[in-house]
């Protein structure tokens, strides 16, 4: 078996967990069984919910915190029906606006908010209840009650002082202990102190083998109880990111990226790494060598895969640009926007469209507006980008960092040529300045004014001066060792 762990999961997933999802697919391909475990605790959806929307299978989901019932991963299905069914037959009100419901009983300020699953839906995902205007629980649902998180006032705020989880029949199986943020967990028969321990023991009753692997996409918090309870397994460590800082690094001594900190220091312990580009694994080696004396297996495997290529059903719109990513500040969308604005000065006919959600979209709905490009500067949200990319012309990424660039695969496999910075290690990857894109060379002491006007350059030179037809056959020849079939090789060698 292959036990994957990470952290959390959310609606705008970050390149991890889609590159978990990648893998899933390709392990399913292969017929090797695998599981992916979560150890965040996770209240504001079903973690089901999240992990099917990028397309894991319940059956490969494993979470901390329902890992120690007998509750099984699976969507909302506890309705409004069985709800009242808990309730007094008479006494009470019921309304409904939208997404939320709400039960009001008699006496002063006693209610239920009950939160269903959509706006149409009657399945209940939580229920808060209130008592004389204080909040005293909430319970969370999918086809029964998961658990329940328990509140008293302090300092004129509700504290969750208590969870419990439940069984499928209802009794409780363990319970979370927070005192002022610091939290004990209480089995019949055991005590943990911390999270770290509950992952740690969570791990030993795995009862891992040699036979079993164990790949850690995220290191940070579980690290230690992950490699201190693996017993025989072998133990990989999936690198998603740069993995040194450079302004920290000189001839003597190296600066790891803290992501990836714990695990290089216990290269004796890990059996192999995983990098996404032959660059970057060549440069890990090199760096263990020169830094650490040490020659540690690293196998480039590519954190997607393309399950065919993609071409337009009709022409590509012309002079059309687009960009998909979390709507984060890391990203630069901000220096996409107001290049665009500016290129358009000299190619009136440009247009592009941004895909993702995320914490700046405000920000950049504003910016959009600032500069009266509502017209042709649209933001799509999150959508399924399969059939999507080879409709446009142009892929225009602003992101000084990129350990891959899920994205960028994709893009490729759309044929579409990319415009983005000399960074590693993502676009050197997909692409080949002037042959299908271009590549801007950047340093660190380029402001940001520089870069838009960079960005902004090469998108008047694509529209005006490239070979368009070229570059997207040579994007598509680059994407071709990106194809399912190749990288499941990589997966092949790993796990036999």
């Amino acid at each position: 078996m292959i036990y994957n762990f990470n952290l959390g999961i959310g609606w705008a997933s970050s390149g991890v967990e889609y590159a978990q999802s990648y893998r899933a697919a390709m392990l399913r391909n292969i017929g090797v069984d695998a599981k992916f475990i979560f150890t965040d605790m996770i209240t504001s959806e079903n973690i089901e919910h999240l992990t099917r929307n990028i397309g894991f299978l319940d059956s490969e989901i494993i979470w901390l915190y329902t890992f120690f019932t007998d509750q099984k991963i699976a969507p909302v299905s506890y309705t409004l029906k069985e709800l009242r069914e808990t309730l007094p037959s008479k006494g009470y009100t019921y309304t409904r606006t939208g997404k939320t419901g709400r039960i009001v009983f008699q006496g002063n300020n006693n209610f239920y908010a009950v939160y269903f699953t959509d706006e149409k839906s009657d399945r209940v995902h939580r229920v808060e209840i209130v008592s004389g205007g204080l909040l005293i629980r909430k319970d969370y649902f999918t086809y029964g009650r998961v658990f329940s998180e328990y509140y008293a006032p302090l300092d004129k705020k509700a504290h969750m002082y208590l969870r419990r989880f439940f069984n499928e029949d209802g009794t409780v199986a363990y319970e979370e202990i927070n005192d002022d943020g610091k939290v004990m967990y209480q089995f019949p028969d055991q005590l943990f102190c911390s999270k770290e321990e509950l992952v740690g023991y969570m791990v030993s009753r795995l009862n891992l083998t040699k036979k079993d692997t164990v790949i850690v996409d995220r290191t940070t918090g579980i690290g230690q109880a992950i490699l201190r309870h693996a017993g025989a397994a072998r133990i990989g460590i999936i690198i998603h990111a740069d993995h040194f800082s450079e302004r920290g690094t000189d001839e003597n001594n190296i600066l790891w990226n803290n992501y990836y900190e714990y695990s290089f220091a216990m290269d004796k312990h890990i059996d192999f790494y995983v990098t996404a580009t032959d660059e970057q694994n060549k440069l890990l080696k090199e760096q263990f060598l020169k830094y650490k004396g040490v020659a540690p297996t690293v196998y480039t495997i590519p954190v997607g895969s393309l399950e065919e290529l993609k071409y337009p059903v009709a022409n590509r719109r012309p002079y059309s640009i687009l960009t998909a990513s979390r709507l984060a500040s890391e990203k630069h969308i901000d220096w996409i926007i107001e290049a665009a604005v500016k290129a358009r000065e000299t190619v009136p006919q440009l247009s592009l469209d941004i895909y993702g959600k995320g914490g700046e979209e405000q920000k950049l709905r504003e910016l959009i507006k600032k500069h009266g490009a509502e017209k042709y500067i649209v933001l799509r949200g999150q959508q399924n980008m399969k059939e999507i990319y080879q409709d446009y012309e142009l892929y225009l990424s602003g992101s000084t960092s990129e350990g891959f660039g899920l994205t960028l695969m994709e893009a490729v496999g759309g044929g579409l040529p990319i415009i983005g910075f000399d960074v590693r290690y993502g676009n050197p990857t997909f692409i080949d300045d002037g042959e299908n894109g271009y590549l801007i060379p950047v340093d660190e002491h380029m402001t940001a004014k520089e870069k838009i006007e960079a960005l902004t350059d090469r998108l008047i030179r694509l529209f005006t001066e490239a070979d368009l037809e070229s570059f997207h056959n040579h994007s598509y020849e680059k994407a071709r060792k990106f194809l399912t079939k190749e990288v499941e090789q990589g997966w092949k060698a790993i796990v036999g």
